[in-house]
């Protein structure tokens, strides 16, 4: 996100703000997009079994980009088949020095194609350039070099216990984060010997699949990693299909919880990253510029489309008048437009359904008697687009407090003391991410222990590394991705010597 400097007054100067602008963009000809894609099964590149695809589009200017195949089960079938005898016959045994090798050749190739990437990502999925190309494809790589220096050392990842593969994995990934998603799941199954059955997103498909292509550029043997595209019929023949031995998804709690069902029935392994609705909770004595800063970020990033986004921020009375003065000016300086331009700091919603549902929640909050603040700078007339947003007089139970919009809105509430704070924070079902803001340690850890979030943030917001596990409660999901707990979740651990 981009400052500029106060004037004398204290208020931001819009027009010296802009003066010097003028549009940055990364060219759309770094990536080849070829008209059709296929699905990556046992090695190879095909169409679907009944030839159906679908259309992937461009949410920043509403244009079609490619078809992509939609599997179907019996594709699913396939992949899953493909995938179980890869396992047996050589990943599963393959020493864990030599599976390091295929994902260390992975990671570097990510890198060595790293604006490729970042291109695609963007054009596919509608998220500035500048957040593709410093925050994805870099986290991304990190995830499989750090899981690769753990496939040969997984005896250390839980001391006593000796950990062996599950098997055959499927895993689901959403539209937000569509190829970090992608690397923060099939590192740590990868490396720990199982193999892959992955359904993509069907709005961002294309780096999964361009990913996928890596893979077998780097050698990995056929039927390791398949790239399955479809909708939600595929996804649901993959969680569904009894030759997966574990399900990971990330996306709704809705799709979450039917796929649990679906998983229950079989006992089979799960672990689930869902819905959000993360609090930021700013006290009287927090360094407000740096407070701001990390309230932007928090809900702003990637057009609010994050799970652990702070779509809601709780404010001490005492501060609430100044933190939301400084916030309303903060947004007018928040650049709206076309994602490929270095510049931009919120890029397009992914979807016109997603626009439509974000539409929804605010102005059913209008009607609730909120206040609604919005920038003033000119949206694109072209595309899914909708202004950083700042809704205030609420009292907790409209559903913009209660439910996850995913989208660039901020829903504000106050609070008095620090009880207050936290049970307006863990007045929600859901339990993914928090942040607190106090310059008082006691208070940090005082808060931070009661509230019912998976993470928390102090003086910080959307930090991550691929050491430290991530995860949620409630209705966010169970399990954990990253670090050595995210390990665990794809070995059968057994004491040693047993």
């Amino acid at each position: 996100m981009t400052t500029t400097p106060q004037n004398d007054t204290g208020t931001r100067d819009l027009a010296a703000a802009f003066a010097d602008y003028a549009p940055s963009v990364e060219g759309r000809d770094i990536v080849t997009i070829r008209p059709r894609y296929g699905l990556l099964s046992g090695g190879e590149e095909r169409d679907a079994r009944d030839g159906a695809v679908f259309a992937t589009i461009d949410p920043s200017t509403g244009d079609h980009i490619a078809e992509v195949a939609e599997g179907s089960a019996q594709d699913v079938d396939d992949a899953v088949a493909a995938a179980r005898a890869a396992y047996e016959s050589t990943w599963r045994d393959m020493p864990g020095r030599t599976r390091a090798k295929y994902l260390f050749r992975l990671a570097r190739l990510l890198q060595d194609r790293s604006r490729e990437f970042a291109v695609l990502e963007t054009i596919d999925g509608g998220k500035p350039i500048r957040e593709s190309r410093d925050v994805d494809v870099p986290l991304a790589a990190a995830h499989l070099f750090h899981h690769a220096g753990w496939a040969d050392k997984l005896e250390y990842a839980v001391p006593g216990m000796t950990g062996r593969p599950l098997g055959v994995v499927g895993q689901i990934t959403p539209w937000n984060f569509p190829l970090l998603m992608v690397a923060w799941k099939i590192a740590p199954a990868l490396a720990c010997g199982n193999t892959v059955v992955l359904k993509p997103a069907e709005t961002t498909p294309l780096t999964a699949l361009l990913l996928g292509e890596l893979a077998r550029e780097a050698g990995f043997p056929p039927g390791v990693l398949n790239v399955v595209t479809g909708a939600g019929a595929t996804g649901a023949a993959l969680a569904g299909h009894p030759g997966v031995d574990k399900v990971a998804f990330t996306g709704s709690t809705e799709v979450g919880k039917a796929i649990r069902r679906a998983t229950a029935e079989r006992g089979t392994r799960l672990t689930l990253e869902l819905g959000g609705k993360g609090a930021h909770v700013v006290f009287d004595d927090a360094a407000l510029d740096q407070a701001v800063e990390g309230v932007v970020d928090g809900i702003f990033f990637n057009q609010g489309h994050v799970c652990c986004a702070g779509s809601r921020l709780l404010v001490q009375e005492g501060i609430a008048d100044e933190l939301l003065g400084r916030l309303r000016r903060r947004i007018e300086l928040l650049r709206v437009g076309d994602p490929l331009d270095k510049n931009t700091d919120v890029g397009a919603i992914n979807s016109h359904a997603q626009l439509e549902r974000i539409r929804g929640f605010v102005e059913d909050a209008r009607e609730d008697g909120a206040r609604i603040h919005q920038t003033s700078r000119p949206l694109p007339e072209r595309g899914f687009y909708f202004p950083p947003t700042i809704v205030e007089g609420l009292g907790g139970s409209e559903a913009i407090c209660r439910e996850e919009v995913f989208g660039p809105v901020l829903a504000v509430q106050t609070f008095r003391t620090e009880a207050e704070a936290v049970a307006r924070a863990n007045a929600t079902r859901y339990g993914l991410s928090a942040g607190v803001w106090t310059e008082k340690g006691s208070r940090i850890l005082w808060v931070s222990q009661r509230l019912r979030a998976g993470v928390v943030w102090a003086n910080s917001f959307n930090r991550f590394d691929p050491a430290s596990p991530f995860g949620g409660m409630r209705e966010s999901g169970f399990g954990r991705e990253g670090g050595r707990q995210g390990l665990q979740e794809y070995l059968r651990l057994e004491p040693v010597g047993a």
